[in-house]
């Protein structure tokens, strides 16, 4: 592996363990010993100095950089000796930017460094002054809240993107009495991107050093106590991968060996049978460099959420990993499947984080409008008895006789009328939803329909959430509020009627996408680009100057 990318990647993942790297820095100070500092003045064009004429014209109308150096009274961040320690934890974080997935060699830390080193005039450092102010800002901001819009990749990634504000991240750091520090805390602080960030480390160390060896060979399935060259092949993969960890290159598929194969389905999400079938042959004969790109745009969502409070008790529902969970102070207290929206563009699940606010027993299914008139209107001009568990309703909500409709006069725009289930137990939402109103309408729901959670692939919704464990979901929202969750929530639906209820303690939900997401164990579990979002977010991040791997020169 090239030994500035190793050196990049060390710093960046000592900083991410907590820990120091001396001798990192870069000491450019002797480039300005013969610069003198300008002195402590309000920027201003009309100036006869030099660098403050220079400085307030490459600032121009940017009105958070005027405002930090006029509250500085044109004193220097990056220009004068004094800046040393400053410009030096700046130029080691651009030098490891490559590393954390951000386009390093759009920050032209080169450029920069050969400018200090040809500095001739008061008007050339005021330039470079502004120069490197801009930059800064440019890297706080990707590092702290990433680098992409996701809603022009995507418009079904609705993230509130939180940028830091400008003045305050350039002002704080010129306050820094610890400028690493300072650069350091900009990166999400969750542990999953020092986990992640070791990841893209590791895998690119994998990938200089030749990947994972060769795929496994052959399309049949290989069973525990199959012989031949695709086995050795298979333990060979597997070590390279860190799943195995014995040394023999054995042709018989050998217990230890299909203890490796179980490991590494449940880190894919697949049945852990021990047996290497279709679907399991094309996730080992995966390359590296395909992972990459998984830890690469999962480092990249990680940063649009790095100022969304996920909240001390939370659900976090992983789209492509078919999963929703309960987090109660970083503890995960309950896990259930999921059947997510199918693929199609109509149907996908949005991500976007709320607040579940309401909890509905024995609910009613008011038919989303595209529902109604895309699949249900058309069915019942066909048949106008179709679908008789569905009634028609008018604007002023009174259900309406068949008999007195002609479907067939209406087309998708001019059909009046609402369709709705009322609660019995084959309603679409089963026995209880979960509610945090939102544009989309989408939610968490039961469903009649049980047999979809035992497929490995679960996207058959019309874009809402489908519960495995709808009641004990329903359970562990209403502890906080009743003694007695069971007792309470039975009671209700026993009831047969429709009830909201308010949860005491609404809790933020949030719907994510994440195929490359570290374990319990920190290993990290890949799953499958089910709506194909994290192809385009990788080319558009190949697009702004990310690399799979940070240049070598």
């Amino acid at each position: 592996m090239n030994d500035k990318y190793r050196a990049a990647g060390l710093r960046v993942l000592a900083a991410g363990l907590g820990l120091t790297v001396s001798g990192m820095g870069h000491d450019i100070g002797a480039a300005l010993a013969q610069t003198a500092a300008p002195a402590a003045a309000p920027v201003a064009a009309d100036r006869l100095g030099s660098y403050d004429s220079a400085l307030a014209e490459a600032i121009g109308g940017d009105s958070a950089l005027r405002a930090v150096y006029a509250a500085r009274g044109g004193a220097p961040i990056w220009t004068s000796a004094a800046d040393a320690g400053r410009r030096a934890a700046f130029f080691a974080a651009l030098d490891s930017a490559a590393v954390q997935a951000l386009p390093g060699v759009g920050y032209d830390a080169a450029g920069l460094r050969a400018a200090f080193a040809t500095i001739r005039s008061e008007r050339e450092r005021g330039l470079l002054e502004a120069k490197m102010s801009r930059t800064f800002l440019d890297y706080a901001q990707d590092v702290s809240s990433g680098i992409l819009d996701p809603a022009k990749i995507d418009p079904t990634i609705v993230r509130d993107l939180h940028r830091p504000d400008r003045q305050s991240l350039l002002a704080g750091f010129a306050r820094a009495q610890d400028p690493d520090g300072y650069l350091h805390a900009l990166a999400p602080q969750a542990p999953e991107y020092a986990q992640l960030l070791r990841a893209r480390f590791d895998l690119g160390q994998q990938i200089a050093a030749g990947g994972w060896g060769a795929p496994v060979p052959g399309t049949a399935t290989l069973h525990p106590g199959d012989s031949g060259p695709a086995i050795v092949a298979l333990r060979h993969r597997m070590r390279a991968m860190g799943y195995y960890p014995g040394h023999d290159s054995g042709a018989k598929y050998d217990e230890p060996l299909r203890q490796a194969v179980r490991a590494f389905q449940i880190d894919l999400g697949e049945i852990p049978d021990g047996i290497v079938g279709k679907t399991t042959l094309a996730e080992i004969n995966t390359p590296p460099e395909q992972r990459l790109k998984s830890v690469v745009v999962a480092m990249e969502r990680l940063r649009w959420m790095n100022h969304t409070p996920l909240g001390e008790r939370y659900i976090w529902v992983n789209i492509p990993d078919f999963h929703a969970r309960i987090f109660d102070n970083g503890e995960q207290v309950f896990d259930t499947t999921t059947v997510v929206g199918q693929a199609d563009p109509d149907r996908r699940t949005p991500e976007f984080s709320d607040r579940m606010q309401f909890l509905v027993i024995n609910p009613s299914w008011h038919i989303p409008r595209s529902i109604t008139v895309k699949e249900y209107l058309p069915k019942m001009q066909r048949d106008p008895y179709a679908a008789a568990q569905i009634q028609i309703v008018d604007k002023q909500g009174n259900v309406m006789s068949r008999d007195a409709i002609d479907f067939g006069a209406y087309t998708a725009d001019t059909f009046p009328y609402r369709m709705r289930q009322d609660p019995s137990e084959d309603n679409a939402l089963g026995a209880v939803k979960f509610l945090f109103p939102n544009k989309w309408n989408i939610y968490l729901h039961d469903t009649p329909s049980k047999s979809l959670f035992n497929r490995p692939v679960r996207a058959f919704s019309h874009g809402c959430i489908r519960i495995g464990q709808p009641f004990d979901l329903a359970y562990q929202l209403l502890a906080p509020q009743t003694d007695d969750p069971v007792g309470f929530f039975q009671s209700i639906l026993e009831t047969g009627q429709e009830k909201t209820l308010k949860l005491a303690d609404p809790i933020p939900v949030h719907l994510v996408y994440f195929t490359a997401w570290p374990s319990a164990r920190g290993r990290i579990q890949y799953r499958d680009d089910i709506y194909g979002r994290d192809a385009a977010l990788y080319d558009a991040l190949a697009q702004a100057g990310v690399e799979l791997l940070p240049p070598t020169n």
